[in-house]
């Protein structure tokens, strides 16, 4: 790592960290939508958009500092970047909830359980993430499994639209749920570059 002869502004860290558990209380929200009975799911997405807010406060907060920092823990370019994706995030999970509400979805197709999961799961890699960047250690992993993930989800994104241009669903059916899927889909994409960024600041503090 880098030798440094000049103090660094350190509430980045504990900013990005709480953003990045508050987009694991989103992830949790989206898992409970999925076993939610239809007339339970307003409720949920209230709470969504709750943890919405919540994160556009993280994010601003961020903002904030970085326009007030003299000295930056890593690059000025990098901690808007990684704050702009972390709330990219939040935005599309709350969207995808949103949504389904809105179009009053009586049963999700099959797979969008699948897409759920994995942006649980890249939701955790996600949080445990952030706190390393302090000593930009155990990160390698980190990024290679979201990017794995992604991949994943590009997969299962593929199969969903597959099986609704099958002919099973009528045409304003597969325009309502084609648009959940591809939020989803989105938020997968949101999380590769979080991993992306974190993997450029590490290579530039190395």
């Amino acid at each position: 790592m880098r030798f440094r002869l000049t103090p660094r502004e350190t509430s980045f860290y504990d900013m990005f960290a709480a953003s990045a558990d508050n987009i694991v209380t989103g992830s949790k929200l989206l898992m409970e939508l999925l076993g939610a009975d239809p007339a339970a799911r307003a409720e949920i997405a209230e709470r969504m958009r709750a943890a919405e807010h919540a994160g556009d406060d993280a994010t601003h907060a961020i903002f904030h500092q970085l326009n007030s920092s003299f000295i930056t823990p890593f690059d000025r370019e990098d901690i808007y970047s990684l704050a702009s994706s972390l709330d990219d995030i939040m935005d599309f999970m709350e969207e995808a909830v949103d949504l389904v509400v809105l179009y009053q979805i009586d049963e999700l197709p099959k797979g969008v359980d699948m897409q759920i999961e994995v942006l649980s799961r890249a939701a955790e890699l996600t949080a445990e993430a952030m706190p390393n960047l302090r000593t930009m250690q155990n990160l390698t992993e980190y990024w290679i499994e979201v990017n794995r993930l992604e991949n994943q989800a590009d997969q299962i994104h593929r199969k969903l639209l597959a099986h609704l241009f099958n002919g099973k669903y009528d045409a304003m059916e597969v325009l309502k749920l084609k648009q959940i899927v591809d939020v989803l889909e989105e938020a997968a994409d949101a999380f590769e570059h979080v991993a992306n960024t974190v993997e450029t600041i590490a290579v530039k503090e190395s």
